[in-house]
């Protein structure tokens, strides 16, 4: 069994993986030539292949990327500004004679993605708007539609758990919202943009958001003059603001922001949401060459036959947490490549003899027995082993907690999840959904992330801290499965074209006979009724973790749905390639 020392020993790869000679054929299928025993003993095995796109984005591309947002000149600007914006908070504080004025200027602030620099300033508000308002029962009649929704939802957000009784008085049983003749527009966008932070069982809200949607696809058959609020309209039909991941909403809605007209449109916050945005990005891109340094030593992208989606793994890292300060980003960039091929090893290219190894390998983590694997197996053990160990050893030197367990723990949940799917594949075995939900959170490779993040978030590790993970078990879970189902909406036709086991929608349509169509329907209100789970949970453990790691658990969920919706742009580079160039490559 191999043991840990200190220093820590890491293995260097120096044998290399034989020339593939590749035969292409209907089933998608070749022939690949390992060199598995000895110089003499060669084995030939047909092989699956998805046929993946190469990469868009060369290493010496990335190692070229630079950015002048960087140094004095531009920190002073962003400290007078971030001056300017905290009066304007505080002052709003001090009148707030009506609580609109101060909920618009936060709710600007988070989607322009600045608000990070006012989290004590934002909090207190909030606190106070709370106490003084929504708190209290008899304040409610004298809120129109507009400020509860807005309330509502920011409120919730940000751990206060609002009734769905503040609603009463405009919805009927229905959900149909009394007078909405007369209702303005942007009452109508917040009240259903409010009802995607409903929790279960909350029926007022389910049917205010079936009423709200159905209103404002209306609305924009109708062409409604307002063409700022008409791009917010069509925004949120496609993606609610609670389910966008934070970046890419920031990018987006700083270019729709410079364009509203009026007051409302304050030149200082959009000096700062630009030039933070810039200087964010100079520090991204230096991230991300770290991050493909890592991936062009350890071998990952002669990986043939596996996705080489650095980037598009990046994308999910920034995704989990884009704030400049944070330091765990390299690393969740690795877990993230990593999965990404280590998925590709076990749905596309292993041998389920040789998946059978790995997994036993992975599970004994015994160094000694990794010459039993081919090549390209030894390559992933060892990087995968490198990585990890490089992560404790980071966190034993600061902190003196031994974590290396928790995250072998995290890769093995990982790998038997995957093995129990590629058994179901070469057996032919169709699983009830029920079946497929309970192993398909975890193979969907979220829950390594997350074990990650979670220490990686921590100002410091303990082993109270390790344990204390197990309280946001459901949380974790529900994040889990949104992003396997998302996934599964986007991808599982592709998967199943090139051979993968069935997915939730074929798992659905065999048990039940329903049709793919009628199955993605109900995938859609799982997905929802999930979301419900979520956000319940969210408030149930807030105030036990950081911030920032409840949001890392939200913004997966998110990503989820940005990179699935409407195919797969994680595993298509040309679908993908627009989001690249603006967040990574091209300052505002």
């Amino acid at each position: 069994m191999w043991t840990l020392s200190a220093p820590f020993v890491f293995c260097n790869i120096n044998s290399s993986i034989s020339r593939r000679n590749t035969v292409t054929s209907k089933q998608k299928l070749h022939s690949t030539r390992f060199n598995l025993k000895d110089d003499t003993t060669m084995e030939i095995t047909t092989r699956r292949s998805a046929n993946y796109a190469p990469s868009l984005w060369s290493y010496d591309f990335i190692q070229s990327l630079s950015s002048k947002y960087t140094g004095e000149k531009y920190e002073s600007r962003s400290r007078t500004l971030k001056a300017v914006v905290t009066r304007m908070i505080c002052k709003e504080n001090e009148m707030m004679e009506n609580p609109l004025s101060i909920l618009n200027l936060i709710d600007d602030l988070q989607r322009l993605g600045i608000s990070y620099h006012f989290v004590s300033e934002i909090s207190k508000a909030l606190e106070k708007v709370y106490f003084n308002y929504y708190k209290n029962h008899e304040e409610w009649s004298k809120m129109d539609l507009n400020l509860k929704s807005l309330g509502f939802r920011l409120l919730r957000q940000h751990g206060y758990h609002i009734p769905q009784e503040i609603f009463n008085d405009n919805i009927d049983e229905n959900g149909v919202v009394k007078g909405h003749l007369h209702e303005g527009i942007v009452s109508m966008l917040n009240l259903y943009e409010a009802c995607y932070h409903s929790v279960e069982d909350e029926s007022i809200l389910d049917n205010a958001r079936i009423f709200t949607e159905k209103y404002l696809k209306q609305a924009i058959q109708n062409d409604i003059d307002d063409k700022y609020n008409a791009s917010l309209i069509n925004r949120a039909l496609v993606f609610p603001l609670h389910w966008m991941p934070p970046r890419v909403e920031a990018k987006w809605f700083i270019d729709v922001y410079e364009k509203r007209n009026g007051i409302n449109n304050n030149p200082m916050v959009l000096e700062l949401a630009k030039l933070d945005f810039n200087m964010v990005q100079a520090v991204h891109q230096e991230d991300l060459k770290n991050a493909s340094r890592w991936w062009k030593d350890s071998r990952w992208d002669e990986f043939d036959f596996a996705r080489d989606r650095l980037l598009e793994n990046f994308m999910w890292t920034i995704a989990e947490n884009y704030l400049p300060h944070f330091k765990g980003r390299i690393d969740l960039t690795k877990v993230n490549a990593m999965i990404t091929t280590i998925d590709d090893v076990y749905d596309v290219y292993g041998t389920l003899q040789e998946l059978e190894q790995f997994t036993d390998n992975v599970n004994s983590w015994d160094v000694d027995k990794i010459k039993e694997l081919p090549n390209y197996m030894k390559i992933c053990f060892f990087a995968l082993n490198n990585a990890i160990n490089e992560m404790s050893y980071d966190v034993l030197a600061n902190d003196g907690v031994f974590v290396l367990p928790y995250l072998k723990k995290a890769w093995q949940d990982l790998c038997n999840a995957y093995i129990i799917e590629a058994r179901w594949f070469n057996s032919g075995y169709t699983p009830t959904l029920k079946e497929f939900f309970d192993n398909a959170y975890m193979s969907i490779g979220i829950l390594p992330i997350i074990k990650h993040a979670y220490i990686l978030s921590l100002a410091s590790v303990s082993e109270d801290t390790l344990k204390q993970i197990e309280r946001a078990e459901n949380m974790i879970r529900y994040s889990c499965l949104i992003v396997r189902l998302t996934n599964d909406m986007g991808t599982s036709s592709d998967e199943l074209e090139r051979g993968d086991v069935p997915k939730s929608i074929q798992c659905h349509m065999h048990e039940s006979g329903a049709t793919e169509v009628e199955a993605r329907e109900h995938i859609k209100k799982v997905i929802m009724e999930t979301w419900k789970k979520l956000n319940k949970e969210r408030l149930a453990v807030g105030s036990e973790f950081p911030r920032e790691f409840i949001e890392c658990v939200t913004n997966l969920p998110r990503m989820g749905h940005f990179m699935y919706t409407d195919g797969d742009k994680h595993g298509k580079p040309d679908m993908f390639k627009p989001y690249a160039l603006s967040l990574f490559v091209h300052p505002i």
